[in-house]
């Protein structure tokens, strides 16, 4: 069977162009995550110099001793700071997935009204650079996902602002992701990720330090998908989903164990999450007769703490 092509697009085809450029990026934004959940960005403007520093910083913070980073963990129920090694698993699975990660969100000035419902960040003491590099990576990804909301707007002719203003000052998630090479002593039953759908809005991967990430297709085959050096993937997570009545789905993706060379991996979405009082609401134009509503409103911060709850993060 054929495998669907991912889409490539040029953000600046929506950033920089006419009235038509930027409706036909939109229309071919919201038909590729509705084809494959999945597109491939260009002309993002995110700085590459930016995106290897935090790689470096990040890969040395992760090669620190155990103890170290222990020091730096369970904060809000990982929300901030470091989770160790085999502490999440994917929804409806026990087995801990073969990662660490560290969670970056935002940062807001003190007396800020949102300040008190999100953790502070937890930055190492040991690498006082990763603060000032990981804000300013976090700043960027955050600016290009509010163009692919706006996009994403006009698309399902709703204002401009309508998707963005969800993420003003929002719960967005910077995860840095360290997949160690296997060993022995691991679950035989675990793989880096499992498949699993995001929580949030949409999410912002740029390239990866080596492979492994697949996408679930309609036809229920497993496809890889790698950005190359320059390129952000871009998905649907479930709250899309839901405010979309499903109309764009949340794909189903996992990061699967290395067959070849046996080495690490490491990875940096962006999780773009609204503020924790934004209500989920569905878009009235994606509901009909064929497709009646299907959620009731929910606020993105229960909803987001129910899934926490179903991966582990959170214990009731």
């Amino acid at each position: 069977m054929t495998q669907p092509m991912i889409r490539t697009l040029n953000l600046k085809n929506f950033t920089y162009g006419n009235s038509e450029q930027r409706a036909t990026f939109a229309e071919q934004f919201a038909a590729g995550l509705k084809e494959t959940g999945f597109i491939i960005l260009e002309g993002h403007g995110v700085d590459p110099k930016l995106i290897d520093r935090n790689y470096e910083l990040w890969q040395e913070l992760f090669n620190m001793d155990v103890e170290t980073k222990k020091k730096y963990e369970g904060i809000n129920g990982g929300q901030r700071g470091y989770t160790g090694f085999g502490k999440e698993h994917a929804k409806n699975r026990t087995v801990g997935d073969l990662k660490e990660f560290w969670h970056v969100g935002q940062e807001l000035p003190v007396g800020h009204p949102l300040s008190s419902q999100y953790s502070a960040n937890i930055w190492p003491t040991e690498l006082p650079e990763l603060q000032i590099k990981a804000v300013s990576f976090y700043r960027e990804l955050e600016r290009v996902a509010r163009n692919m909301l706006e996009a994403l707007a006009m698309h399902f002719d709703l204002r401009p602002n309508f998707f963005s203003d969800m993420i003003q000052d929002g719960n967005s998630i910077l995860r840095t992701i360290h997949y160690p090479p296997l060993h022995d002593s691991m679950d035989p039953n675990a793989i880096r990720a499992a498949e699993h759908e995001d929580i949030n809005l949409i999410t912002l991967l740029v390239e990866s330090t080596a492979s492994g990430l697949e996408l679930l297709t309609h036809d229920g085959e497993w496809m890889p998908v790698k950005a190359e050096k320059g390129q952000i993937i871009v998905d649907a997570g479930d709250m899309l989903s839901r405010i979309s009545n499903e109309v764009i789905p949340a794909t189903t993706h996992r990061v699967v164990n290395p067959e070849g060379e046996n080495t690490a991996r490491y990875s940096m979405p962006f999780f773009v999450h609204p503020y924790s009082n934004c209500l989920l609401e569905t878009i009235p134009a994606c509901i009909s007769e064929d497709n009646p509503e299907k959620y009731p409103a929910i606020t993105a911060g229960d909803f987001l703490y129910q899934r926490l709850v179903e991966i582990g993060l959170i214990k009731k």
